[in-house]
């Protein structure tokens, strides 16, 4: 009996705890650059940032347990920002909720019919061009961010770009430091503690105040929908 509750604790440390510093180090970014992230994509996909949080608070918890994979996404992207822009603009919120729904549900046949062999087949130079058009949307839709901005915000981020892409090139800079988790942090209290005039979270949408609420989507359940 012994034997196997040991085992089973070092299965347990084998899952959760082989890499504690990195997810550590992981957790500390993603929690603190997730915010801002997620209620830029909502603005993008053209909802409230309330539902980028709730989404992205869900998504973080559930994967958390249920597990995933390197690579694996798991809260807000823009690429399906992007392409629920035009369902939201037409049909509504309650639309997005339904086909995140059916997004899931194909999901879970693809991966029970091993679909995920054939991604091979599709060739280098459409998924290069598919992560470059993202990225351009993603930039053109922040452009009129930048061109109202005034002198401070221009400071920032060019501080933000000096730290992102100088740091690496400094010789010893210790690679477990990511420069995204220094820029964020280094960034913050700069503004917090010189009082500099800047856009702030609450000012993009209204925030929680709660958990959300679990709800089937409001629609009708026929063929047509």
């Amino acid at each position: 009996m012994q034997q196997t509750i040991q085992d089973f604790l070092s299965r347990q440390r084998k899952v959760w705890f082989f890499n504690v510093r990195g997810d550590l180090i992981a957790g500390i970014v993603v929690a603190l650059a997730l915010i801002p992230e997620a209620i830029a994509f909502s603005i993008i996909a053209g909802v409230d940032p309330s539902v980028g949080l709730y989404a992205s608070f869900t998504m973080a918890v559930v994967i958390a347990f249920a597990g995933g994979r390197p690579g694996m996404i798991s809260a807000a992207t823009g690429a399906m920002a992007l392409l629920t822009v035009t369902l939201v603009a037409e049909h509504g919120l309650q639309y997005l909720l339904a086909a995140t729904i059916l997004t899931g549900i194909i999901q879970l046949l693809f991966a029970w019919a091993k679909l995920a062999r054939y991604m091979m087949f599709i060739p280098r130079t459409v998924l290069v061009g598919f992560v470059n058009a993202l990225a351009i949307l993603i930039f053109l839709s922040q452009v009129p961010y930048l061109v109202d901005g005034d002198t401070t915000m221009w400071a920032l981020v060019a501080a933000g770009l000096i730290i992102l892409y100088g740091l690496p090139l400094i010789p010893g800079y210790p690679k477990l430091l990511p420069p995204p988790l220094v820029a964020i942090i280094a960034l913050t209290i700069v503004v917090y503690f010189m009082g500099l005039p800047t856009l702030e979270v609450g000012d993009m949408g209204e925030m929680p105040s709660g958990l959300p609420v679990f709800l089937f989507p409001d629609i009708p359940w026929n063929l047509e929908t």
